[in-house]
């Protein structure tokens, strides 16, 4: 019971840093806001989110081998295959802003020249869109230990 408790913490930790974090990128990516600062904070703040990401992964998976019930329960369930299949669209989505905040350090560095209103509004989106789909987990989580649609 124990170490139910101590992975379902663990989990919640991480996942709270992973909102906090993907938040943080959502407020600081505007246009009205972008300075050499921000650029550089951009890339240390997603830098952040991924490691965060990495954690909710792995405690996730920890709780579903080493919790209370089993990882056989867990990896029959529809739920939990569809919060993974989110987490993992979510992080291949991740994918395009990392590659821009880095881009937009590299030009800043070389030429000191900002991103473009237009980058800005791309990526933006692409945050948001990623934060708008992440609601969805939570709900299927919740779904998932009420045995809603379970096997």
């Amino acid at each position: 019971m124990t170490l139910e408790a101590l992975l379902a913490g663990l989990h919640i930790v991480a996942i709270l840093g992973l909102v906090v974090f993907l938040s943080s990128e959502a407020a600081l990516c505007r246009g009205e806001w972008m300075n050499a600062a921000v650029v550089q904070r951009l890339v240390r703040v997603d830098a952040i989110y991924g490691a965060a990401a990495v954690a909710v992964l792995l405690t996730g998976l920890a709780r579903s081998y080493w919790g209370f019930k089993g990882g056989g329960w867990y990896w029959s369930q529809p739920l939990l295959h569809f919060k993974l299949g989110m987490f993992l669209l979510i992080g291949l989505m991740s994918l395009q802003p990392t590659l821009a905040f880095r881009r937009w350090r590299r030009r800043l560095e070389a030429d000191g020249q900002l991103p473009t209103e237009a980058e800005i509004r791309q990526v933006r989106g692409r945050v948001m869109l990623q934060a708008h789909l992440l609601v969805l987990i939570p709900i299927a989580a919740v779904m998932l230990a009420r045995g809603v649609l379970t096997r």
